[in-house]
C-alpha cells in the first residue's frame, strides 16, 4: 500500500497504516462479497491511484482478517473462469469497521483543526 511519506515511521505509524489497510478492505466488503483482485483494483481506482495493494501484502491481510473472524472466505467456481476465493464481512467485522470509521473520523478532524486542512 502506498501512503504519504513520513520522515521517521514509528510503531504508531505502522499500526495506523495496518489499520488503514484493514478498514479499506472491510469497507469494500460491507455491501457484497468480493475476491482479492477485485478488492485491490477497487482500492486503486477509487483512490485515483494514490493507494495500491500488491498481492504480496493484500492476501496475507485477507488471511489475517479471516483468522480474526472479521471476514469469511468461500471458494467459488464459475464456468470458463478459474476458481476464486470470495470474502464477505462477518457481523464481528461490521463492528470493527464501525469502530475504525469512528477512530479515523476523529483523527481526520484533529488533522484538519491542527494543520488547517479543509475537508475535500
Amino acid at each position: 500500500m502506498v501512503l504519504p511519506y513520513m520522515e521517521t515511521p514509528t510503531s504508531d505509524d505502522r499500526e495506523r497504516k495496518k489499520g488503514t489497510a484493514e478498514m479499506l478492505v472491510l469497507a469494500l466488503l460491507e455491501d457484497r462479497a468480493r475476491h482479492g483482485y477485485e478488492i485491490a483494483k477497487l482500492i486503486e481506482r477509487r483512490s485515483e491511484g494514490v493507494l495500491a495493494f500488491h498481492a504480496a501484502s493484500l492476501y496475507p491481510l485477507l488471511y489475517r482478517l479471516e483468522r480474526r473472524g472479521l471476514i469469511a472466505g468461500r471458494w467459488i467456481e464459475k464456468p470458463a473462469q478459474r476458481r476464486r476465493r470470495y470474502y464477505r464481512l462477518t457481523p464481528e467485522g461490521r463492528k470493527v469497521l464501525a469502530a475504525q470509521r469512528r477512530d479515523w473520523r476523529q483523527f481526520i478532524r484533529a488533522l484538519e483543526r491542527v494543520a488547517g486542512l479543509s475537508p475535500a
